[in-house]
């Protein structure tokens, strides 16, 4: 049996395709969800056309805080007490493969439930390292923990098959062409841009887009207050939407949003999957620190400054993708010439998903 094990809007997003991929072909599967962001997860489900899951945990809200994560950690964590309950509760009292994605709470969570279950784990998205524990924290500890108890990881590539290569793990690395997003960016893109058309590359009345999400800038007063400073200064001669995620929300409130209203900002929620494509397709540039949206702008070929110190991801670096290090030089350069760093958009044609199925044969 296979088991899939997610909860967050990101792992529905890469995970799509192979579930899709699964429904298509009658793969027998069951359908775990942490519950981490239980309110998102139902809107991409629908989004995406993917069924309901066989097992809901955690409660019907998004994780967005500190003190949040902790109780909801604590809520699933307990089911590691007793192997046979958890075995029966939680993957049907039934073996095989649980796969899991990326480096969020979740696929800690699931790879500590499903080794002690007994079963074995698949690891998609492995291999993203920075080289530095706490940054991104806690992303950069799962990348860490969670390959070295994996019995497959499936790696975006050649640096992140490398990654894993020199940790030495002892499971079976399989070294992708691409990430599943890849796929999915493909299928939401194909009626609003023509591939083969560059000029469709950037409409000059669209808004630059902002996101900001990570823990390492959403708590760090001086790095949110920068991006904030930044933004509001950029707006006055530059259309800017802010694509506000709930924690960063709560991290915006009073005075910085009232800034970045006078300022003239968009302030809009999360967007469905394919508009949130759609607006970064078209944008003159993009600032944010999600390493998803690095590897979209890769393919899009869209000028992006990476507000991190460093990423996991070697996606358009040195091409499109200028990571700022909070270096204040190096944004000033950067918003001087955005375009100056535009490339042409590349979506290859690849279906990692049917990789990821194929090497999962023996426990279909």
């Amino acid at each position: 049996m296979i088991h899939v094990f997610i909860g967050t809007k990101a792992q529905y997003i890469k995970m799509a395709p192979l579930l899709r991929r699964m429904d298509d072909e009658r793969v027998d599967y069951r359908l775990i969800d942490s519950g981490q962001h239980a309110a998102l997860a139902e809107r991409y489900r629908s989004e995406f056309g993917l069924r309901d899951p066989d097992l809901q945990m955690g409660g019907d809200g998004d994780v967005e805080s500190i003190p949040e994560a902790l109780r909801w950690a604590l809520g699933l964590a307990v089911r590691l007490v007793s192997r046979t309950k958890l075995r029966d509760e939680v993957f049907g009292g039934q073996g095989g493969v649980c796969v899991v994605h990326g480096d969020t709470p979740t696929t800690l969570l699931s790879v500590l439930m499903a080794k002690r279950a007994g079963l074995a784990v698949a690891h998609v998205e492995s291999g993203l390292k920075t080289g530095r524990l706490f940054h991104p924290f806690p992303e950069e500890i799962m990348r860490v923990v969670v390959p070295k108890l994996s019995d497959v990881m499936f790696a975006p590539g050649p640096v992140a098959a490398e990654n894993l290569r020199r940790s030495g793990v002892k499971g079976r690395i399989v070294e992708q062409s691409a990430n599943t997003v890849v796929e999915t960016m493909s299928e939401a893109l194909e009626d609003v841009l023509d591939a083969e058309d560059d000029s469709a590359d950037v409409s000059w009345g669209a808004p630059a887009i902002i996101t900001m999400h990570r823990v390492e800038n959403l708590y760090r007063r001086s790095r949110r207050e920068a991006l904030v400073d930044v933004v509001e200064t950029l707006a006055a001669t530059t259309r800017v939407r802010w694509v506000v995620h709930g924690p960063t929300e709560r991290a915006l409130a009073g005075e910085p949003r009232r800034r970045l209203e006078a300022a003239g900002v968009e302030l809009v929620p999360l967007t469905p999957r394919r508009e949130f494509l759609s607006m970064l397709a078209v944008a003159p540039f993009i600032i944010t620190d999600g390493g998803s949206i690095q590897e979209e702008c890769a393919a899009l070929g869209v000028p992006m400054l990476m507000w991190c110190d460093r990423t996991g991801r070697p996606d358009g670096l040195g091409e499109n993708v200028v990571l700022t290090h909070y270096d204040s030089q190096i944004v000033e350069d950067f918003l001087a010439d955005p375009q100056r760093h535009r490339r042409p958009r590349v979506l290859p044609d690849v279906n990692p998903s049917e990789q990821i199925l194929t090497e999962l044969a023996e426990w279909q």
